[in-house]
């Protein structure tokens, strides 16, 4: 019963993993675009529900609500007005940009904020669980596992259902001719980046519920999307569920063998999964 915890807490960490990821897989699939600065909008976007609950008292869901577009507009201007600027087949000036960026946020969150760990206060839902018997689950590690299901579904129909999404498709695969059937390329981009600020603010929803956070943590979190989106397949949203998945059981595993080795546990599944699948579990340019 003990290991069968374990795989079930895993499977709901990878939840919250792969909310980290499919901002950053939504991003690549469609520009080829690698953002370094994506562990720290993560932050920044925490600390703007931090900031919204505080002053108005509000829910940290209702918080999410109105961070939701401040991070959308944000998403768009940086791709409009800066990335687009340097998006093309040499990937060195945009992955420069997004360093500086990168640097720029984490100096300014400690100015602002301090270096001090901060938590987005959820009430009685911090301790709430479900006893099944043979398990315990708890419900805000549920409520990611079942937001990043819901919002890799909805990413999944707003690519195969709408124009938006045909010209995402369009412009993934050649931007060149799509602009010559009247698609503007770099409208599509923003409109990808801001789409994918949204994602990361529902990510920082549940990373600032179930944890402490500062602004010198985003690059950790980076990495762990970095990873996921890797073992998914380069492009892949639903295979980001899955990287997650198993980047969250490799942890949990490795810490009931030792507390010391769950970040360890996590990079090792990673690199298992890197020789056995060079290109991930299921490449592809956009699910």
């Amino acid at each position: 019963m003990i290991w069968l915890d374990v795989l079930v807490q895993g499977i709901l960490l990878g939840g919250l993993y792969a909310l980290f990821a499919a901002g950053l897989s939504l991003v690549f699939g469609i520009m080829r675009l690698v953002n370094l600065a994506h562990g720290d909008l993560i932050v920044f976007a925490a600390f703007l529900i931090l900031v919204t609950v505080n002053l108005l008292g509000l829910n940290p869901f209702l918080s999410a609500l109105i961070a939701a577009p401040v991070m959308f507009a944000l998403g768009w201007a940086l791709q409009r007005f800066v990335l687009n600027r340097v998006v093309g087949k040499d990937i060195l000036p945009p992955l420069l940009i997004t360093f500086g960026l990168s640097v720029a946020l984490q100096n300014g969150m400690l100015e602002v904020f301090s270096a001090d760990s901060q938590r987005i206060r959820a009430g009685a839902l911090e301790s709430a669980s479900i006893n099944l018997g043979v398990v315990t689950i708890g419900t805000l590690p549920l409520l990611t596992f079942g937001s990043a299901v819901l919002a890799i579904f909805i990413l999944n129909r707003i690519f195969y259902t709408t124009a938006i999404g045909r010209a995402f498709r369009a412009t993934s695969d050649d931007p060149v001719t799509a602009s010559l059937m009247g698609i503007n390329p770099r409208g599509v981009f923003a409109m990808a980046t801001g789409l994918a600020m949204v994602i990361v603010t529902l990510a920082a929803l549940y990373l600032g519920m179930r944890a402490n956070f500062d602004p010198s943590i985003g690059p950790a979190r980076l990495i762990y999307a970095f990873e996921v989106v890797i073992i998914g397949g380069l492009g892949s949203l639903w295979g980001t569920l899955a990287g997650g998945a198993i980047i969250g059981i490799a942890q949990t595993v490795g810490a009931q063998i030792n507390p010391e080795w769950q970040i360890l546990a996590g990079h090792l599944a990673f690199l298992a999964v890197l020789i056995i699948r060079p290109r991930g579990l299921f490449p592809r340019a956009v699910d």
